[in-house]
């Protein structure tokens, strides 16, 4: 049977379980969508900018668990994608990048679009070729998905030549069939023994520290804190993987970007076993933090260990799998409930703090985040931006599962809360989704809410309002006492909105905060996004903000330290 280079392309995806394709359709692959016009399974969606494709497929994965493909023209189209690409690499996040190409079948120099497109996608993704022949498209395009899920999750670029999709090829779907899966590493009697005698020794009273590379042990890492009864840390991208209304759960993060009562009870812990992470700098609070000794380290991608801590038993395999395994060889500890009352007090303690100040004429983050939660539910899939609204949302947010707080993490891009929503609702139509846009952020990519009004999809976008780029500008005015390029001008975010045909609600201060989200629930209910101009107040700096600041300092030589306090204080003389 002879089908077109877009139609094998459609099969492969179908057969995928793909059912949405992030992009711009271009010259080079008009036939692509031709195909997707015919699909009843596979869903094109037409996106403002390629930027934002990539970011949509990345919140689609997050919030469900299922690939999504980005579909890019050559040149331009891969370019403007590969902020979000290199996102999803950083924060392994699989993707199906399903680049383009220009004509292969002559050679004709300076074509249209003409670049090394997989010299550009190769140190971003995990793998990146050109498709040669039709009657390879089908297995390339499953073997790059099986790929992109595999092992440490990433992105995968394969490129279709234009020729390929303009021709028909001779193929056998009969044939065709999903490529050989691929082994994860499993963790060996010995390596679980060795575990097991580190944290069955007496003396030792571990910290359970999660990443995202933990989700799918579920249920497990629960019985895994209780039978160690040891307190419960998770990297950001880990927020969720342990419930974080649990007795145990302690803090996102630990050290010096964490609360008093966090550092206190790290503190007195001997032995940390960790799970699914690779204590990358943003994690640790700018490697502000020193993990208790011994470090178990498990993690499926062995090059992570002890590429920033030494790693004492170093086991590489799949984190569900090999918590199953651990879990018969441990000894259960008592039930150890000081250690509970520290951790129940400690974060009353930050509660009372957070709440003790409002702000007169402005938004507080923690009322306005609590309030949120109450009022759309506990299945609420909140995005953030690159920023302060990122670290407010990961301390003021209680979530119980993962796949509740999409945020980019480790490239840390502007523009990611808008688009990924919407890649998160258009997964998960059930749940309600929140974007925490920042105001410099949604300069970039708050041109989306087109596509969310276009596709009926409804998502609740806080613009959180300070005119400034808030964690530089914080930065700027602790480190320096000086602001430079980091206030913003002014611009009517509402206005924006209804040009877009969204709605947009103004929200000045905590009194109005109810009201407010009560009409974001009734513009939701009925199918339609809605945008809420937050003016927040960012006068108080978060943990994460306040520790990493210093954390750096104290890593500077004493002569440097007191030439930025010296200059910091002189500034503040002078005014």
């Amino acid at each position: 049977m002879k089908l077109t280079g877009g139609e094998i392309v459609v099969r492969a995806l179908r057969d995928e379980g793909i059912h949405h394709t992030f992009g711009i359709p271009g010259t080079h692959n008009i036939e692509l969508y031709d195909a997707l016009a015919e699909s009843a399974t596979v869903r094109p969606v037409l996106v403002t900018d390629e930027q934002s494709a990539s970011f949509m497929a990345d919140g689609y994965w997050r919030a469900s668990g299922r690939l999504a493909c980005v579909n890019v023209v050559p040149g331009a189209g891969l370019t403007h994608a590969l902020s979000g690409i290199a996102e999803a690499y950083l924060d392994t996040v699989p993707l199906l990048v399903l680049g383009c190409g220009i004509r292969q079948d002559f050679a004709k120099a300076y074509q249209l679009h003409d670049i090394d497109q997989l010299a550009l996608a190769r140190p971003v993704t995990k793998a990146a070729y050109r498709i040669e022949r039709g009657a390879e498209i089908y297995s390339e395009i499953r073997r790059a998905c099986a790929l992109a899920r595999a092992g440490a999750p990433g992105p995968v670029m394969v490129e279709v030549p234009v020729n390929l999709y303009l021709t028909r090829h001779e193929v056998d779907p009969a044939g065709w069939g999903p490529p050989p899966p691929i082994a994860a590493p499993i963790a060996t009697e010995d390596q679980l023994d060795r575990v097991a005698a580190v944290l069955n020794e007496p003396g030792a009273r571990p910290l359970v520290y999660l990443g995202l590379g933990s989700a799918g042990a579920g249920a497990d890492l629960v019985a895994l804190a209780e039978r160690l009864e040891a307190p419960v840390a998770t990297t950001f991208q880990g927020k969720g993987v342990f419930p974080e209304s649990h007795p145990l759960f302690l803090w996102n993060g630990f050290g010096a970007a964490a609360p008093p009562f966090a550092r206190a009870v790290v503190g007195r812990r001997v032995a940390t076993l960790a799970i699914g992470c690779r204590f990358s700098e943003v994690g640790t609070g700018s490697y502000g933090i020193d993990p208790p000794r011994p470090l178990v380290h498990a993690d499926i991608d062995s090059a992570v260990f002890g590429r920033n801590y030494e790693t004492d038993v170093a086991v590489a395999a799949d984190a569900a799998a090999f918590v199953r395994a651990l879990l018969p060889r441990l000894v259960a500890r008592p039930r150890d409930d000081a250690l509970r009352s520290l951790i129940r007090e400690g974060h009353e303690q930050v509660w009372r703090d957070w709440l003790a100040r409002p702000a007169a004429d402005r938004v507080t983050p923690a009322r306005l985040l609590q309030a949120i939660q109450e009022a759309l539910g506990p299945e609420t899939v909140f995005t953030s931006d690159s920023g302060n609204g990122t670290f407010l949302a990961m301390e003021c947010l209680r979530l119980e599962r993962p796949g509740m707080f999409l945020a980019p993490v480790d490239y840390s891009c502007m523009g990611y809360s808008v688009p990924a929503a919407i890649g998160a609702k258009l997964a998960r139509p059930d749940c309600p989704v929140a974007a925490l846009a920042g105001d410099g952020a949604f300069l970039m990519t708050g041109l989306e809410l087109l596509t969310a009004a276009n596709h009926h999809v409804p998502v609740a976008v806080f613009v959180l309002r300070d005119r400034e780029l808030a964690q530089i500008s914080q930065f700027q005015a602790t480190a320096l006492n000086r602001k430079t390029a980091s206030e913003l001008p002014d611009y009517d975010a509402g206005g924006l909105a209804r040009a877009l045909g969204v709605e947009a609600l103004p929200l000045a201060r905590d009194a109005d905060i109810p009201a407010t989200l009560g009409r974001v629930r009734e513009i939701l209910a009925a199918g339609r996004p809605v945008l809420v101009d937050v003016a927040i107040d960012y006068s108080r700096r978060t943990f994460f903000t306040a520790g990493v600041v210093k954390t750096n300092l104290l890593r500077l030589s004493w002569p440097e330290r007191l030439r930025f306090i010296g200059r910091a204080v002189g500034r503040k003389l002078l005014g």
